[in-house]
């Protein structure tokens, strides 16, 4: 994963903004009676989740689901899969796992939401075949989706299903930085309980706003291979800690890396992290010890 990549972390000002005021619209102010947490990777395949694997593993997605309770599905952005691999995914993983599927390229990238209704229904169909494994698909937008195209995220967003979930993700900054455009586009995600992705990553500091538009958050951190990696998962625990306390009832923290086989190592720290912090139960994954330290 390239974005917001840098060659000098330790220059960069890793400080997690304030929270938006307008949080309050969706944190209620008191404890969730059933807070739920879901931590994972953006992908399981061996190549990339080096040092993770036992020697011998041939079942990855098996092995991947028996450490972590959901997985960021970025294969999904490269192409859409027929109903029955869905399928297929669904029944190799344990009860409780979630898949968090990437919307296709084809329809963020390609077309950049022009016309794409034929599309979506398609991926719909498809994904739903994940049934109570299905977590929430994501809408990632094209850096330079700029808003003199929101009109097509309206139209995006009325002909996705109400009763279907969904989170977005711009990465162009006047989304977050012109206020004008993103009071209209946290109104219309409040309206339809659609999920506003929250993006830490070391080169993108111009996306980091704290715009909560549902009462679950959901965290794209991108570590730097950088031993400040773990001081910045701190702070999130820090965050996550005051947003339980105000109501916070979900929350799903996918963790990447430049060099992914870097990710489940400060997956397992984040999640001892907030075990403790929160009182959340998850397994810790077991991650294969080296010599290799964090540059």
């Amino acid at each position: 994963m390239k974005f917001g990549q840098v060659t000098n972390p330790e220059d960069i000002d890793f400080i997690i903004p304030a929270d938006d005021k307008n949080n309050k619209n969706v944190l209620k102010g008191k404890p969730a009676a059933n807070f739920k947490a879901y931590v994972g990777c953006a992908k399981w395949n061996k190549a990339d989740l080096k040092n993770f694997y036992p020697r011998g593993t041939k079942d990855e997605l098996g092995y991947y689901s028996s450490q972590f309770n959901s997985i960021e599905l970025n294969a999904t952005f490269y192409r859409l899969f027929p109903a029955e691999q869905f399928e297929k995914w669904r029944d190799a993983t344990p009860e409780g796992f979630k898949f968090f599927p990437k919307i296709g390229q084809d329809i963020s990238h390609l077309k950049r939401l022009n016309a794409t209704e034929k599309l979506v229904d398609e991926y719909i169909h498809n994904v739903s075949h994940l049934n109570q494994k299905l977590g929430v698909p994501f809408l990632q937008m094209i850096e330079n989706f700029a808003p003199k195209d929101f009109e097509r995220v309206k139209i995006f967003i009325n002909h996705w299903p109400v009763d279907f979930p969904l989170a977005v993700e711009f990465r162009h900054t006047n989304w977050y930085n012109d206020k004008a455009v993103a009071d209209e586009l946290y109104a219309l995600l409040e309206s339809r309980n659609i999920i506003n992705v929250l993006v830490d990553t070391a080169g993108r500091r111009d996306l980091m706003h704290m715009r909560l538009t549902t009462p679950t958050a959901f965290v794209r951190y991108v570590g730097a291979n950088h031993q400040s990696d773990y001081k910045r998962l701190d702070d999130w625990i820090e965050r996550i800690v005051g947003w339980k306390k105000q109501g916070l009832e979900e929350l799903y923290f996918f963790v990447h890396q430049n060099i992914e086989e870097e990710s489940p190592l400060l997956s397992a720290y984040f999640i001892e992290k907030l075990n403790k912090a929160i009182g959340t139960d998850l397994p810790i994954p077991k991650t294969i010890s080296t010599e290799k330290k964090l540059l």
